[in-house]
């Protein structure tokens, strides 16, 4: 596991002794090598730019327990800031805290808002907090990461790594009651998921800190885990490659911005400090030493038992139109993916083409089909495959997708594309092949 330096005279908790939980005001995740330095600039003017390159690195004992430092290169063409690192272990902790952790949580925007604690149930959609969700998936999305001594839990040693955070695939409509689907990076997952590569922290204390607190919280929490006072640790270290203050600060500005971090720790008695925080080591050279504080010690208890409304697939499935008793008895029933599938399959069709597409309603439709997927003669249609290409496709796929809602509830007769008199190009041919494919489907799709 990436460390920092060894303190000999530090104590230490008997190998063994670590406990595991889930924090009871709900959970963040943080990756435990990630928590070692900043992924971007501590300030949004420098952070949020595009095509960053953010430069850093971070120290840890090898196992022959020499001093050695990994440096680090994270790419971010729509930058990145501190408050989509919160997305980001957010996220990460609710698909880790899901029955089956495959790598991928599909949820609504309201479900993830809720449980992160950014909105209540009452909240309306398209606020403020949807737009930053959305904006902040975006941008994890195209970051990359490298580092050339990344530490890998499943092979117990460090490696030359690179590998993004996450992939996406959002409904086009915002007020859809489709969930989101986000799919976790394989090699970044599989350095997450293992218990030796991921730590558990209260996401609720962690959302009242301002972003440089937040990445020292972070630190400190993987060093409690096992330790109660840190390494002497450099202060230009800490403030530049942990933290994410600028390089450009001098020593005095930056000794400063650091014990500001400290004291709002110390105010929520996460550490304690000495009444000298920083000890000089040479010219422009200062160190200090933090101590784990009380808030450590408070008694987690049993994380309570989780409510209907906690499972992700609880929102999709409401929508439909299923009552809670239903809702309950589909969930212990049925594999979650195939929850997951159908209910966005039921869902798409009522949004896309209306009540007119059911025979008998969205409920029968789905539970008429669950039941068949489940005992193996039942695959997704044809034309849902179809539609999740046009959603995929930028160019006239809002042309596309209106004019077949038209047809499918009767409005128009079926037609090519409206198009220029003249001999169709290849754009204009394409679109046509796409709607007469998708209009063929259609033609065979069973309720």
């Amino acid at each position: 596991m990436s460390t920092t330096l060894n303190n000999s005279a530090a104590k230490k908790r008997p190998l063994g002794t670590r406990q595991v939980h889930i924090p009871r005001n709900g959970p963040g995740l943080g990756q435990l090598t990630l928590v070692e330095h900043a992924l971007c600039p501590l300030d949004a003017r420098a952070a949020l730019v595009k095509n960053l390159v953010f430069n850093t690195q971070f120290v840890f004992t090898d196992a022959n327990r020499h001093a050695q430092t990994a440096e680090v290169k994270v790419f971010c063409p729509l930058g990145l800031s501190t408050g989509d690192e919160f997305f980001l272990w957010g996220l990460l902790a609710l698909t880790l805290a899901q029955p089956e952790a495959e790598g991928t949580l599909m949820a609504t925007p309201h479900y993830v808002l809720r449980q992160l604690g950014l909105i209540d149930q009452h909240a309306r959609r398209g606020g403020r907090q949807y737009g930053q969700f959305a904006a902040a998936i975006e941008r994890l999305s195209v970051v990359k990461y490298q580092s050339d001594k990344f530490f890998d839990p499943i092979r117990r040693e460090h490696r030359r790594v690179s590998f993004g955070f996450l992939s996406y695939s959002l409904p086009l409509d915002d007020q859809s009651d489709r969930a989101w689907r986000v799919v976790w990076d394989p090699v970044f997952f599989e350095f997450t998921k293992p218990l030796g590569g991921h730590l558990w922290f209260d996401l609720a204390t962690y959302r009242e800190l301002d972003g440089a607190s937040r990445r020292l919280f972070l630190f400190l929490c993987k060093i409690y885990a096992r330790r109660h006072t840190t390494p002497s640790m450099c202060v230009r270290h800490l403030g530049e490659n942990i933290l994410g203050f600028s390089p450009s600060l001098v020593t005095r500005d930056l000794k400063a911005k650091v014990a500001r971090c400290v004291s709002r720790l110390a105010d929520s008695r996460i550490v304690e400090v000495s009444p000298k925080l920083f000890r000089k080591q040479g010219p422009g050279e200062y160190s200090l030493t933090l101590s784990r504080g009380k808030y450590f010690d408070r008694r987690r208890g049993r994380h309570p038992a989780k409510q209907l409304q906690d499972s992700p697939l609880f929102e999709p499935l409401h929508a439909i139109g299923l009552d809670e008793g239903t809702i309950r008895r589909l969930l212990r029933k049925y594999p979650t993916r195939l929850l997951q599938e159908w209910s966005d399959i039921t869902l798409a069709a009522r949004e896309r083409f209306g009540a007119t597409f059911f025979k008998r309603s969205p409920q029968a439709f789905f539970i008429d089909n669950v039941q068949h997927a489940a005992l193996g003669d039942r695959t997704p249609p044809d034309w849902w495959q179809a539609l999740r290409k046009a959603e995929r496709e930028p160019d006239d796929r809002g042309e596309i997708l209106d004019r077949i809602r038209e047809e499918v509830r009767g409005k128009v007769p079926a037609g090519p594309v409206a198009s220029s008199p003249n001999k169709l190009g290849q754009p204009q041919r394409r679109k046509q092949r796409r709607l007469e494919s998708i209009r063929s489907l259609l033609s065979v799709h069973s309720s």
